[in-house]
């Protein structure tokens, strides 16, 4: 009768790990997916310079300077984020992202500390998505 009741509550826990997973993951591709679009639309306004830190300023301007950087960065933001909200290739999209996640991340430490909470809270659901689908990161990860 123990081994009963202890069933359904593990049968829980995983269906909620499994909910919090699919959240997790379709607003972190829409958070990608608005991102990247904005990068191509601009509809979102952009923040007033005189408002943002110089060091972070001056990264973007050069970012803007090279003349294909921020459309790169916003078209892999796009098609990873699409990725993540329709649940196909997670993994690739995860791997693809996580580089930019990083940078995100470094940026407002070191550059724009205005952003930090997000970055944070990007950082926080990468790992956790990362965690979450573990098991199709593993055969890269074994040394051959």
């Amino acid at each position: 009768m123990t081994a009963t009741i202890a069933a359904p509550a593990a049968t829980n826990k995983s269906a909620a790990a499994r909910h919090l997973t699919l959240v997790t993951r379709v607003l972190t591709g829409l958070l990608f997916t608005v991102t990247g679009l904005n990068g191509f639309l601009n509809f979102m306004p952009a923040p007033d310079p005189s408002t943002m830190a110089p060091a972070g300023v001056a990264f973007t301007a050069a970012l803007h300077a090279t003349g294909y950087m921020l459309q790169l960065a916003s078209g892999v933001q796009l098609v990873a984020g699409v990725l993540l909200v329709v649940g196909r290739f997670v993994p690739l999209a995860l791997a693809i992202l996580a580089p930019m996640v990083v940078n995100i991340f470094l940026i407002h430490v070191f550059l724009e500390p205005s952003g930090l909470g997000i970055a944070i809270a990007v950082v926080v659901a990468e790992i956790g998505l990362a965690w979450a689908y573990r098991d199709k990161f593993r055969p890269m990860l074994q040394a051959r």
